[in-house]
């Protein structure tokens, strides 16, 4: 029910922008009749392509729901920026009502009909920019320094990503970049914070994704955690799939990797609303460790950080915002999360959450990048 009226609010949301923008462009060819019907065709074919592309993959996957998602995601981001400067030109009318700076020139059709092909083509530059800048991995370096006995060890080389989100839009082309980035890095661990999987795994399964993901080279293992989209799709089935091919799971459990550190993989939130059993506490899974050796908490969404500094964890490893993944969204993530991206210290715990490697809906990235980070750890 809970999934019901979420999906619910967002086609509510959806439509409600389509019909905005739709209008707006209607009123800005106002005087083009032929350019007009067409725009109506386009437009509504553009608005169906996403929820039809979802609705033919769960009945039939094939290369038309493969170009139907793509061309829908594609539509989403172009709606954004579509509605943001729509708003904006609304405000400038507005406020000229009071104050009268605008020209009559402004109001004519035929300078509405510049403005709209001049909309129209720099919303597509920047989404072209935006769709190269998500397909370029970079690697970012991190190193730090944990005050904690770990045996034989005295340093780790990690790599840490998040927000794979593999399925229709992130394939095997995508993720082969990822593998061969990462076994450069020559990494001895690697941490997975969730969201490996899209929704549904048959894009995967189709892909046969699991054949690349075996190609990861690390000795201590790929330790991965469930995301929200896990859940969304099926995590049991998907978390099997994954194991086959190379990931440890951490589903609420503490591992000692190498008698030498501790890493505590928690179930994400979601778990509550898709199966209705609570993910275990904090305080359980750490009572499971030795506090006196050094511990990595990797937990999907960056929630309660001093709680976790708290009780004793020296390094957490989360993803999920995508730091917002279009300009503006991440004003929002940032003033959701108190990290939204990139390092923090917080009561003398590490914190380090992950924009993603890869993309939810567009792929598209006009705020962040598409990053692997490679953590150097020091234990004293």
């Amino acid at each position: 029910m809970a999934f019901i009226i979420f999906l619910s609010i967002v086609l509510s949301i959806y439509t409600l922008g389509n019909i905005y923008i739709f209008n707006k462009g209607i009123n800005a060819l106002h005087s083009y009749n032929t350019i007009k019907t067409w725009f109506t065709v386009i437009f509504c074919f553009l608005f169906l392509t996403y929820p039809a592309g979802r609705i033919v993959e769960s009945f039939y996957l094939s290369y038309l729901s493969d170009v139907l998602i793509w061309i829908g995601s594609f539509w989403l981001a172009f709606l954004l920026y579509f509605f943001l400067i729509s708003v904006f030109i609304d405000f400038l009318k507005l406020t000229n009502k009071f104050f009268s700076y605008m020209p009559e020139l402004f109001f004519k059709d035929v300078f509405k009909f510049r403005v709209f092909w001049g909309v129209i083509c720099f919303t597509t530059l920047m989404i072209i920019g935006g769709y190269i800048n998500a397909k370029n991995l970079v690697v970012k370096n991190v190193e730090i320094n944990i005050p904690k006995d770990a045996g034989h060890r005295k340093t780790l080389n990690a790599v840490f990503i998040s927000d794979i989100h593999l399925g229709t839009i992130i394939g095997n082309q995508h993720l082969e970049r990822i593998v061969s980035k990462i076994n450069l890095i020559s990494p001895e661990i690697i941490f997975m914070a969730g969201d490996i999987v899209d929704e549904d795994l048959q894009p995967v399964l189709r892909q046969n994704i699991g054949h690349t993901l075996k190609k990861i080279e690390a000795p201590l293992g790929v330790y991965a955690v469930t995301g929200n989209h896990e859940y969304i799709g099926g995590a049991n089935e998907a978390i099997d799939y994954l194991e086959k091919h190379g990931i440890t799971f951490l589903r609420d459990s503490v591992l000692k990797i190498d008698n030498s550190f501790y890493i505590i993989g928690r179930e994400d939130m979601t778990m509550l609303r898709f199966t209705g059993e609570k993910r275990k506490s904090l305080e359980d899974l750490i009572g499971y460790a030795n506090r006196s050796n050094p511990l990595i908490l990797v937990d999907h969404q960056p929630l309660e950080l001093e709680k976790a500094a708290n009780e004793g964890v020296d390094l957490q490893l989360s993803g999920h915002t995508h730091h917002g993944q279009l300009w503006p969204l991440n004003y929002i993530t940032s003033a959701i999360y108190k990290v939204s991206q990139g390092y923090e210290n917080i009561n003398n715990m590490h914190v380090y959450v992950t924009s993603g490697v890869g993309t939810w809906g567009p792929p598209v990235k006009t705020n962040s990048r598409s990053e692997i980070i490679n953590i150097k750890i020091n234990f004293e």
